[in-house]
């Protein structure tokens, strides 16, 4: 019967954080489809409207970094409690943006919610499933993005053109709302060990302390340049099908489409695939693949604009995988005193390099157009699997010599092992 108790209410954890992941995720993909429809609406150039997913990001890490130790000391129940409420809050004022400096600031106060959001959910995960089903949750919920390319890009992208640019964000709202009733009334606060104080001088302490080992801060840079390389290629990506291939609407929103269920299907599989074996060989296996496309896709000519929909779905295999991975590799590399810390520091410099992405991304936008914004995406993205490869893989083969001798210590068979370990 505790079996069964304690099943449903795993499912209920990750039916909450997935709902929640959907939302927060489609509301910063939907900005890059729309920039066309925010450019006619507000009167603004294209290439300006890059500062929006910037101004996003930047905040994102900023706020990230606040509440990092607030949910090491009080708990993530309650940091994923405010970013929802706020999320669902700021969201719904997206309603009265009538000009860009309005829209930017509704942009910027979205960053403080998903500043909040961003290392709660990862950490959470790793606070409530046992160390081998982390992979496999994580997979789930953050299949939530996958899914909001499915449904919540090409959805938000038509309301956009058949009403305003400001209408997917109102639906956003709405899901978000959701998920905080469920987070208020069901989601349990996992039984770890929290902080029993907290300062701005032990926050900064507790930064301090982990930026001196050099796989967080391997880690952190790995994320900052994967998600740079992401938010190169993304930005402007369905801006030049439009104007180089003469895509409509619907054609960007069945691309993307087609695209979030290839991510889909590949998103759970990835999880349970680092678990078996190893995070980092699957991380730099992605990032290789991506680095591989990026000048294929901007070789395609207009002619055959339908090989697009195949590379995209490659892409979209590649991209599945890439957050999952690294994200349960770091849940590994502290206690649940510092998961909150840690993911916080990670996720900062991680959205600080997506908004530095997005801002080179429209400076470059205007003299080299895609092309430029793609072979950039792809430097950045081969130096993610050189900084995983360089400085994490060791770290992750010694963490599993140190769990194969506790396991056979304690008598446990359950051993996880890479092949390129054996």
């Amino acid at each position: 019967m505790k079996s069964t108790k304690e099943s449903a209410e795993s499912r209920f954890v990750i039916l909450t954080l997935w709902l929640l992941v959907f939302a927060a995720s489609s509301q910063v993909m939907i900005v890059a489809p729309i920039i066309p429809r925010i450019a006619e609406e507000l009167h603004v150039g294209k290439s300006t409207l890059g500062l929006l997913i910037t101004i996003y990001a930047v905040v994102v890490g900023l706020f990230a970094l606040v509440a990092g130790p607030i949910s090491d000391r009080y708990g993530r129940r309650r940091i994923l409690l405010a970013g929802s409420g706020l999320l669902a809050i700021t969201l719904g004022l997206h309603a009265v943006a009538d000009n860009f400096s309005l829209l930017l600031t509704m942009r910027g106060f979205a960053g403080v919610a998903g500043g909040f959001l961003s290392g709660a959910v990862v950490s959470y995960i790793g606070d409530y499933f046992p160390v081998h089903r982390r992979g496999w949750a994580s997979g789930w919920v953050m299949s939530g993005i996958a899914v909001g390319q499915v449904l919540g890009i090409p959805l938000g992208n038509l309301l956009a053109d058949w009403f305003s640019f400001r209408t997917p964000f109102l639906a956003f709202s709405l899901l978000a709302a959701l998920s905080f009733l469920f987070m208020l009334f069901k989601l349990p606060q996992p039984q770890v060990t929290l902080r029993t104080s907290l300062s701005f001088q032990s926050a900064l302490g507790s930064y301090a302390t982990l930026l001196r080992r050099r796989e967080v801060r391997a880690a952190a840079l790995a994320y900052m340049t994967m998600l740079m390389g992401f938010s190169l290629f993304e930005t402007f990506f369905p801006t030049w099908l439009e104007e180089h291939f003469g895509f409509s609407v619907a054609m960007v929103s069945l691309l993307f489409m087609v695209g979030g269920v290839t991510k889909v299907i590949a998103g759970p599989q990835a999880g349970k695939l680092s678990d078996r074996i190893g995070r980092t060989g699957v991380i730099i296996g992605v990032a290789i693949g991506i680095a591989l496309l990026l000048p294929l896709i901007i070789l395609v000519q207009p002619s055959f604009f339908w090989v697009i929909y195949p590379l995209f779905c490659l892409m979209m295999i590649c991209m599945a995988p890439r957050m999952v991975p690294i994200g349960a590799l770091l849940t590994q590399l502290v206690s649940g005193e510092q998961r909150g810390a840690v993911m916080s520091l990670v996720t900062s410099t991680a959205q600080i390099g997506y908004g530095l992405g997005s801002a080179l991304a429209s400076l470059v936008w205007g003299v080299w157009g895609f092309t430029g914004n793609a072979l950039l995406g792809m430097v950045s993205t081969l130096l993610t699997a050189g900084i995983v490869w360089r400085y994490l893989r060791k770290v992750e083969l010694r963490m599993l010599d140190e769990e194969q001798i506790e396991n056979e210590q304690t008598g446990e068979t359950e051993v996880h092992t890479l092949p390129y370990h054996l």
